[in-house]
């Protein structure tokens, strides 16, 4: 359930949502990292749920010492009101027995809070794509039939590659088999994907192929691909696409190497 962080709770009508798959690389996540950082995105809440593993931590958006300290937990909503745009940020796995669960908190969430669209940042195992998939860019979408009805001419001119569907058995030829949506690394994104089209939800998926390391140049790639439609940065006072990094990025493999060792 969604818990405010005021008095009144904010409301989300017409806002369009951008939520994170704990995925491969946790490309996802990164990229929200950067949007809530470059538009000075508000905490208005956070979820509150026994679906993702409990943790705590620092401010990852800290400007000064003052905000420094401020608690935060795994799944927090922060919104940028003049663009109508809210993003939930997910720190922490989904415990794997609660995938299902989750899933429906969050449908039934994006549903109730009226949501005119929701877009979901993704990524998935590069080592296993099939033979079409290597060709050309590594990034795809998915769209629910809900939201192609609203956005069918603005997918159409930004060209994008949808997710090819792969045969179930690759090598074996079987015309009775159906070729499946098959997202591996991807975490809850196909779980999330499918229940939104059962549910007539107006949602997104942007995913990149990626392998697991220095997911930085992921990330920055998958958010601009969202910028493209979205026009994050379009904003003629600031720079043009120029994301800034979050602060928490300085500790993201770690604190070095302790000089004690030499």
């Amino acid at each position: 359930m969604f818990i405010s962080s005021e008095n009144s709770p904010p409301s989300f009508k017409d806002f369009t949502l951008v939520m994170p798959a704990v995925a491969v690389g946790n490309v996802g996540q990164l990229a929200v990292d950067l949007m809530v950082s470059t538009l000075s995105m508000k905490r208005v809440g956070h979820i509150h749920t026994d679906c993702l593993i409990p943790m705590a931590g620092n401010n990852p958006y800290a400007t000064c010492s003052e905000d420094m300290e401020e608690l935060h937990t795994p799944a927090e909503v922060y919104t940028a009101a003049d663009l109508k745009l809210a993003v939930l940020q997910i720190r922490a796995p989904i415990v794997q027995t609660k995938s299902k669960k989750f899933r429906e908190l969050v449908v039934s969430w994006i549903k109730s809070s009226g949501f005119s669209r929701a877009v979901v940042l993704s990524s998935c195992h590069a080592y296993q794509r099939d033979d079409q998939q290597l060709k050309g860019t590594p990034l795809r979408y998915l769209v629910t039939p809900s939201l192609l009805k609203l956005s069918a001419d603005a997918f159409k001119e930004l060209e994008w590659r949808e997710m090819e569907r792969v045969a179930a058995f690759p090598g074996l030829v079987d015309a009775s088999a159906e070729p499946r949506l098959y997202i591996p690394g991807g975490g809850i994104t196909k779980g999330l994907y499918t229940d939104s089209c059962a549910e007539d939800l107006p949602l997104a998926v942007l995913l990149l192929f990626c392998s697991e390391g220095d997911n930085i140049p992921d990330a920055f790639t998958l958010v601009n691909h969202l910028n493209d439609w979205l026009h994050l940065l379009d904003n003629p006072s600031k720079e043009p696409n120029k994301w800034k990094i979050p602060t928490s990025w300085s500790l993201l493999f770690g604190s070095g190497i302790p000089p004690a060792l030499f």
